[in-house]
């Protein structure tokens, strides 16, 4: 074969981070069948890279080290130079990250592994300087060390490359032999988790560790709610509440155009690193949307809004779908480019923008904005005063305060958009516009705003136009200007399939429904392993690696599996496949693992306490679900509420029943049509309901009477045509 490693492929390749490396001297190869090939012919090993577009210390090491010829030279004659896109390609970056984290301690991006030709793992590392520093070995260091060793002591090389593989798989693929156990683990893991929480929590700046880098945590953020909602404990809402209070305030979040950082650099969530990620921006404001339920707190409210309108403004394809990073760099009036010049301010700038010199004072006293800096002498904003601390300082009303206030940073932004913006990364991920459709539907639940439900349903039939097929059954991972790539993995079905039924919910639009289903019955014939009892991450038909993985902990996004877990669980009432045995079995397969480290597994934790508790169903008989009755739940903390909206007639089921492909109605609305031609709702946990009713106050004041035990005048799922 002609060998594809003597030039650099990647400008054959859609994704934004590859095609950065597109000029590089080295002859880099994408991740596929040729490339692997030519490794096994040639007899040499690969040098894998993996990174994303919007990585900082990605694009440091292509400067110093990608870009130089004697670095390409040493790479293209003695590897095979490999280059990943860890967003497009997870199941690769999940393997070789693990193998970091189990041989260094540690992981991160860019994400460095030399492999035999085979694809097993002999060195790995993240960033590499070209020359030795600060204790850092030297990149062109490392490329002579391995290639003696290759050549050298070839057999001691694969044996440590066959020893790690088979620890990776350990941790990876492996499921327990017997499981101990015969149910799964009980709803004490959620407070297991929380208690771990406390325990983990800052609680002089928010968030978790004593120190930095800050991320967000909002699996652990939603941990925490369910558990104080469950168990009344003070503690754990306090902790939820200094968190988003902390994130909401600091340099996370962007106080001039809305939206969430990747992570804070330091303790007190000053400096953040800069690139914004379209998952963050998803799941961030689903924590605070929890918040807000709790607390009532109208911030909370308010920086969903504004994150969601950032969503909307910067991260939104014309046709609908989700774009998925903005860059931490951009360019300087110099032409260089730096990390995070686009959002930072001097006093001097920002008395440029604000004409009037109270205005400029004000702002700068409520953000911190200094001669001194807070970022490399300039400052990333971050909200340090009280309206009523600058009121009275500045001899203002506090009212008047607030005008200004958003009267500067409504000038500050339309100066900040003339400056040269950071780079869009603008692949459509399946899983990653999930997770954002969902928080879009939840938003117009819990805010009462169609408009986000609307944003939400254009996102989903976006990815289901262009990443579906209906005819396999099959989605794709990836779009990007027309050309479709990579086979969805389990984040892709599950993140989706949550967004669809949210989507459900929000509209009563069963084609939403149907959608999630057809998404579920997928999860099941893919990722699903009966003999195992788990789900794996990669499906079935798709391409073998050195170990086949599972994704049981919570990470930047969370656990692929457990949301599966409990969107299986919800949409199980309304098909005939029993996704709640396979739900059930993964959490039996898996709990010794979740209840020695709870925390690692709050995803897993969540659909355990899911399983045990059972869906809050809300039936409402209706052309469509009356705002009074959505505004009234959404104002309310209710994590396992399920909206099942149902043409009011038995004639109108039909049409659905048939689109559904079910022979009989399911439980949830088998017999519940409206009464006397008004909407009707029938609130039901535990399979038992309320009586039919048309007041909204009545199903709530049954559902708290009856929270824990059933009472005497409740009706049973099995008598559903009991009078009024």
């Amino acid at each position: 074969m002609t060998d594809p490693t003597q030039r650099n492929r990647l400008d054959e390749e859609e994704s934004p981070y590859l095609r950065q490396h597109a000029d590089n001297p080295v002859n880099w190869q994408p991740w596929d069948d040729q490339a692997l090939e030519a490794a096994r012919e040639r007899d040499v090993p690969i040098f894998l890279s993996i990174g994303y577009s919007a990585c900082h210390w990605c694009h440091v090491m292509e400067d110093e080290s990608f870009a130089d010829d004697e670095v390409a030279e040493m790479l293209n004659e003695n590897f095979v130079p490999i280059k990943v896109d860890r967003e497009e390609r997870p199941d690769v970056d999940s393997i070789y990250m693990t193998v970091a984290q189990l041989v260094t301690g540690r992981g991160g991006w860019p994400l460095s592994a030399w492999l035999t030709p085979q694809g097993k793992p002999f060195y790995v590392g993240t960033y590499f300087p070209k020359e030795a520093k600060r204790g850092q070995p030297g990149f062109l260091d490392v490329l002579e060390q391995l290639t003696n060793s290759w050549e050298q002591d070839r057999e001691e090389v694969e044996n440590r490359a066959q020893q790690w593989t088979d620890a990776a798989k350990d941790r990876l693929e492996e499921t327990p032999d017997s499981v101990a156990q015969a149910e799964p683990p009980s709803s004490e893991v959620l407070t297991s988790a929380a208690d771990a929480a406390l325990r983990s929590a800052d609680r002089q700046h928010g968030g978790f560790g004593s120190g930095g880098p800050k991320f967000p945590q909002p699996s652990r953020l939603h941990v925490l709610a369910r558990a104080y909602d469950r168990t009344g404990r003070e503690q754990f809402r306090e902790v939820l509440e200094e968190s988003l209070d902390a994130m909401a305030a600091g340099g996370l979040y962007d106080h001039v155009g809305g939206g969430f950082h990747r992570y804070c650099v330091d303790a007190d969530w000053t400096v953040p690193h800069f690139e914004k990620m379209l998952y963050d921006n998803a799941e961030i404001p689903r924590a605070f949307l929890a918040g807000y339920q709790l607390t009532g707190d109208e911030r909370y409210a308010e920086v969903t809004a504004e994150t969601l309108e950032f969503v909307d403004r910067e991260l939104t394809h014309e046709d609908g779908g989700f774009f998925s990073t903005l860059d931490a760099q951009s360019k300087t009036e110099d032409g260089e480019k730096e990390e995070g010049v686009f959002y930072v301010w001097t006093p001097e700038e920002v008395s440029e923008v604000l004409a009037d010199a109270t205005d400029a004072d004000l702002f700068c006293a409520r953000y911190d904005i200094t001669e001194s800096g807070n970022f490399e002498g300039t400052n990333q904003p971050n909200r340090v005063r009280s309206i009523p601390d600058l009121a009275d300082e500045f001899d203002l009303a506090e009212d008047d305060i607030e005008q200004r206030l958003e009267s500067a940073r409504e000038e500050l932004f339309e100066a900040r958009e003339r400056r040269p913006r950071p780079n869009r990364d603008e692949k459509v991920l399946a899983s990653w516009n999930g997770l954002m459709i969902n928080t879009c539907a939840e938003a117009a639940l819990v805010l009462g705003e169609d408009d986000y439900a609307e944003t939400g349903v254009d996102a989903l039939e976006f990815v289901r136009d262009r990443l579906w097929n209906e005819d396999d059954q099959r989605l794709s991972r990836r779009y990007k200007d027309g050309d479709v790539a990579v086979q969805g993995y389990l984040e892709d079905y599950a993140f989706l399939a949550r967004g669809a039924l949210r989507c459900y919910e929000a509209t009563g639009n069963v084609d939403h429904l149907a959608f999630a289903l057809d998404l579920a019955r997928t999860i099941e014939t893919e990722f699903w392993d009966a003999e195992r009892g788990t789900l794996y991450f990669t499906p079935e038909s798709g391409e073998s690696l050195v170990t086949r993985p599972q994704e049981l902990d919570d990470q930047s996004t969370p656990s692929a599996t457990g949301v599966a877990l409990e969107t299986l669980l919800a949409l199980d009432g309304f098909a005939e496949e029993d996704f709640e045995q396979i739900a059930s079995t993964v959490l039996e397969t898996h709990a010794n693992r979740i209840e020695a480290n709870s925390l690692q597994h709050a995803s897993l934790c969540l659909a355990a306490d899911r399983l045990e508790a059972g869906a809050l169903e809300i039936t409402v008989a209706a052309d469509e679900l009356p705002a009074a009755w959505r505004d009234r739940f959404g104002a309310e903390y209710r994590p396992d509420r399920l909206f099942a909206l149902r043409p009011p007639t038995a004639e109108g089921l039909e049409a659905w029943l048939e689109q559904l492909g079910l022979e009989e109605p399911p439980a949830i609305w088998a017999g519940r049509e409206a009464r006397d031609g008004e909407p009707t709702m029938y609130v039901c946990r535990d399979r038992t309901c309320s009586p039919p009713t048309h007041d909204i106050e009545d199903a709530l004041e049954w559902l708290d009477d009856n929270a824990n035990a059933v009472e005497s005048d409740s009706t049973s799922l099995d008598d559903p045509e009991s009078p009024f």
